[in-house]
């Protein structure tokens, strides 16, 4: 029985993951802080739900407490470690940004830190579509160069994409960043769009649509996410002999690393998705049209064309379906 060490299984993707990998017999041991950014009754759910299963265990702690992380780690004896816990939000880094520095930064050192210690034979990481930052040509490719990041929470996750290559190369330690591009799903977090919108319609609220709902996104089913992450696992990198790559490969020509799009592919304008919630609820919403918010862009769309060299699987959930989905378990879950 494979053993997986994943780091946020009370969020919303790690819930996910942690669901699929337990479905194909791994051991998933759990790290969360199942801080108050949001809902931490929809945290401990998650967490409860995952309990029911003998082969899931979990922490509760903080990235940030080293000694902590350490003993988990020693205990559990992980041999693949999936990092999906950080402070997260876009909009929440504007006027909050030490505690980005604190979770994203020194949180992923330790774990970087425990999995050099511990050998592991793959460290997967996640980063996010925000890495991108201006750049307009689209869709994004992992091989363009991204330098130009908006906000400090996308300043953070570049950096950490910087220091997985740093010990990928110095200890020839496996390392797998993904860029997640707008992932809603069941059990989605409170602050993403669907979830806002949902919620804000069904109570008669009207609904914030920035830059006049001229906004373009690759939105992703994170069924779908979790199914590429664990494909992803037996995807290992390896440090080429002749530091030769593929021009299509992302992969360091100086280390066992590598930077994977997961997206569906596909943009859908934000009118479009929020017509079809509409369509879906039965109710109209109240519609306050804005302009662009600081540090957000226009439009983002994946390539995903590696992730399916390297897997055979390509993300593809409709997002008809996808909102189906979320409504029908929104509705459920509040009694709304």
């Amino acid at each position: 029985m494979r053993r997986v060490l994943i780091t946020g299984t009370a969020g919303f993707i790690g819930f996910h993951l942690a669901k699929c990998l337990l479905a194909e017999g791994f051991r998933v041991h759990g790290y969360d802080g199942i801080t108050d950014y949001y809902d931490v009754n929809l945290k401990k759910r998650r967490h409860e739900i995952l309990l029911e299963n003998p082969n899931f265990s979990c922490t509760v702690g903080m990235l940030e407490d080293d000694a902590l992380v350490n003993q988990v780690a020693d205990e559990f004896q992980p041999q693949i470690i999936v990092h999906l816990a950080a402070q997260a939000g876009v909009r929440h880094s504007l006027e909050h940004p030490r505690t980005y520095i604190d979770s994203n930064i020194v949180g992923t050192f330790n774990i970087m830190e425990v999995a050099k210690r511990l050998k592991v034979e793959h460290l997967l990481m996640a980063s996010t579509s925000s890495v991108y930052g201006a750049n307009e040509d689209m869709p994004f490719v992992e091989t363009e160069k991204a330098d130009t990041q908006l906000t400090i929470y996308s300043a953070t996750k570049k950096a950490t994409e910087s220091m997985g290559h740093s010990y990928a190369h110095l200890w020839d330690l496996p390392v797998t960043m993904f860029r997640f591009f707008s992932v809603y799903g069941t059990y989605g977090r409170p602050d993403l769009a669907l979830f806002m919108f949902v919620d804000a319609i069904l109570d008669g609220r009207p609904i914030n649509i920035y830059n006049h709902g001229d906004m373009y996104r690759d939105f992703t089913y994170v069924d779908d996410l979790a199914r590429a992450i664990r494909l992803l696992i037996d995807a290992v990198p390896e440090r080429p002999a002749d530091k030769q790559v593929p021009e299509w490969d992302s992969l360091s020509p100086v280390a066992p690393f590598r930077i994977v799009n997961i997206g569906n592919s596909d943009k859908v304008r934000l009118l479009d998705f929020i017509d079809e919630i509409e369509n879906q609820l039965g109710q109209k919403a109240i519609r306050n049209y804005m302009g662009m918010q600081m540090g957000d862009v226009p439009a983002a769309w994946a390539d995903a064309t590696l992730l399916q060299r390297l897997t055979g699987y390509t993300p593809k959930t409709d997002v008809r379906d996808g909102i189906a989905r979320f409504v029908e378990w929104f509705r459920g879950y509040y009694g709304k």
